[in-house]
């Protein structure tokens, strides 16, 4: 068991969404092309940083828990995360709102991005030298301006409220991850790279680093599958 650990949480991660997507009220498995091309585009810089960052010991992998396979310095599994946690996100943002009618949301959107924007400025000027704080707080500071000023995007207040719900999946997922229920974290992290302010076990990092992940995967999901859908008119 313990080897398979972290494919096991992969696996029940996204196992009922997968399944779900063949459901004949959503089709989610008709958008598998425009998911896989948005969640590929993302994960060059993030596993780019994901390398970086294991290379220079500011976090690190217990590989008594995975399959053993390493590429470029990450495990097999740290590699399919960049695709199967992206897929759950996104289908579960599809399906809200595919049943819900959540565009007042959109009215939240500014007071969000002021919120984000100014609190990641302000943490990331005053713990420069904690690189996992910093680099987080720039690439959420980079992507909210990027996709509210530019990009123009009028739907971060309704993604933002998914992100919400999918934080009761995010605990379990990441908690394990980071030794919750386990002998030793399957995910390290050197204490003077970040803030060392946990969620149980889950650094406030991460939550703020997978929003980043989920809103990025959102936009590029959503520009893929509009091409698709003009050429199919």
């Amino acid at each position: 068991m313990m080897p398979f650990t972290y494919a096991f949480i992969l696996f029940f991660t996204v196992i009922i969404c997968f399944i779900a997507s063949f459901d004949k009220r959503l089709r989610f498995d008709r958008h598998f092309g425009a998911f896989i091309k948005a969640a590929v585009l993302v994960a060059i810089p993030f596993i780019a940083w994901d390398i970086w960052f294991t290379a220079k010991d500011v976090w690190w992998f217990n590989t008594d828990y995975t399959l053993g396979i390493v590429i470029a310095g990450l495990p097999l599994e740290e590699w399919l995360f960049f695709i199967f946690i992206p897929f759950s996100c996104v289908f579960t943002y599809f399906a809200f709102d595919k049943f819900f009618k959540l565009e007042w949301l959109s009215g939240f959107n500014n007071l969000i991005v002021f919120v984000a924007i100014i609190v990641c400025s302000v943490v990331a000027l005053l713990h420069y030298d904690k690189i996992y704080t910093l680099v987080t707080a720039i690439a959420t500071v980079t992507s909210l301006i990027y996709l509210h000023f530019i990009a123009r995007a009028d739907w971060i207040g309704k993604a933002s409220l998914v992100f919400t719900v999918l934080m009761l999946g995010f605990f379990p997922v990441n908690g394990v991850l980071t030794g919750t229920g386990l002998e030793s974290p399957i995910v390290n992290y050197n204490p003077g790279d970040f803030l060392g302010i946990r969620m149980l076990t889950i650094p406030i990092e991460d939550a703020v680093y997978g929003y980043t992940q989920f809103l990025l995967v959102l936009y590029f999901f959503k520009r893929f599958k509009h091409s698709y859908d003009e050429r199919k008119k």
